[in-house]
């Protein structure tokens, strides 16, 4: 014998049939779990999140080449003699006491950036390591750094999808420093991330 749940709904009396009361327990267990499934994502772990593609596999090799343009275009997840790092990397290497120097190399016209960044337009361009533009990253690095080879630095650009701090890291390894960092989700990552900026000072 079919059984039956009685509720009031308007000040009435209404029967519902054990089909529909099944019906809506299992409705009601299925959104439990999409909220449980939910707050697990809410609770990933900071060092977990990534912001802007940042670690987006676009299927690009890694490569030990200077990048011809366009330089907007897919990047690697990794680049040869130096280190990759995520948004959550670098926040906690700059609150590190040896906190690294933060190097912008858009180029272009004046931008927000990462606060308290060097902007060092033109140094991602060029055709080798044997060009003109090596003389100059290798002059510039040897004053923000006094020489010393061993300082970590960071180079960074708009995004994944931007080749020129590729490119920079690329001469910096190339020029012999030994803690070079590459942060590939750039600008648009660390502005996601909701991080300090500030406008570009050209040579700051």
């Amino acid at each position: 014998m079919q059984g039956f749940a009685k509720g009031l709904v308007s000040g009435r009396r209404t029967t519902y049939s054990s089909g529909m009361v099944n019906s809506w327990l299992k409705s009601m267990l299925f959104v439990s779990a999409l909220a449980l499934a939910g707050g697990a994502l809410a609770q990933l772990p900071a060092s977990q999140q990534s912001f802007a593609d940042e670690d987006k596999d676009w299927g690009v090799a890694p490569t030990s080449h200077l990048r011809m343009q366009p330089y907007h275009a897919p990047t690697p997840r990794e680049i040869p003699g130096a280190q990759a790092v995520s948004t959550r990397g670098l926040q906690t290497m700059l609150a590190a006491p040896d906190a690294p120097i933060l190097i912008d190399v858009l180029s272009g016209e004046g931008h927000v950036t990462l606060a308290g960044a060097r902007w060092l337009a033109g140094v991602g361009r060029g055709t080798n390591f044997l060009d003109p533009i090596q003389s100059i990253v290798m002059q510039l690095l040897g004053q923000l750094t006094g020489g010393n080879k061993a300082r970590p630095m960071v180079f960074f650009c708009a995004n994944s999808e931007c080749w020129l701090s590729y490119n920079a890291a690329l001469r910096a390894v190339v020029a012999g420093y030994s803690r070079v960092y590459w942060y590939r989700g750039g600008i648009d990552a660390w502005t996601e991330a909701g991080l300090p900026t500030a406008k570009t000072v050209a040579g700051r």
